[in-house]
Formats: C-alpha cells, structure tokens, sequence
C-alpha cells in the first residue's frame, strides 16, 4: 500500500486520519506544521499528503506551493482536508498545486475516495 503524511496541528484530526488510512493498510507519518511537513515530504517521499489549511508558521497554502513547486517533490499529490469551506478557499489551494480540496467534516468514504484516486 501507500505512504501518506499526514500533516495537521490538531491530534485529535491527526489521529482519526491515521485510523482511517492505517485500517486500509496504508503506512501513515504525521507532522504537525507546514515546516515539519516540507521536511517529511524532501526526506521520505511519501505518495500522497493530507493537510489541514490552519496551522501555525507556515499554512497549508504556503507549505502546499513550496512542496509542489521543489524538484525534490512536485511530483508528490497534496489534499487538502480542511474546515475552510469558501469557494476562494479551494480556488486558492488548486493555484497553490492542490489536487483535492476536501472540506471537514470529511465522511470516511470520502476520503478514501480522494486518497484512492490520487493514488491511482
């Protein structure tokens, strides 16, 4: 199965992503910044990464434009998982390389399917 970081300042959110994704047998990291986030993406190269927008220093936009704009890991999908639910929101993240813009709460279903398709 895949490699997915998982990077969210909130454990509780954290915690129910890597649930999820572990019980579907794919191996789960977690970073709790945008800063930790572009590290664990330049040193592991997971296959997909899950971010919430609001976290402290960098955010998820900022985070998401450095990771997919670096020839290190542009190649790397990036979902956003957030509770940012305007169209400006989404609008933004897409401009920044998100692939997937999914607002919370985010039904189990749903986010595999998301995860399923940036993988496939």
């Amino acid at each position: 199965m895949a490699r997915i970081l998982v990077v969210d300042y909130s454990p509780t959110e954290a915690c129910l992503l890597v649930d999820t994704l572990s019980r579907q047998g794919h191996g789960v990291m977690t970073a709790c910044s945008g800063e930790d986030g572009i590290t664990l993406a330049s040193d592991e190269q997971p296959d997909l990464i899950l971010m919430d927008v609001v976290m402290p220093g960098k955010d998820s936009f900022q985070a998401t434009r450095e990771i997919t704009r670096s020839d290190v890991t542009g190649h790397i999908p990036v979902i956003i998982v957030s509770a940012k639910s305007q169209a400006v929101d989404e609008v933004w993240g897409r401009r920044q390389g998100v692939r997937c813009y999914l607002t919370k709460p985010v039904n189990g279903r749903q986010r595999l399917a998301a995860v399923n398709g940036e993988l496939d």
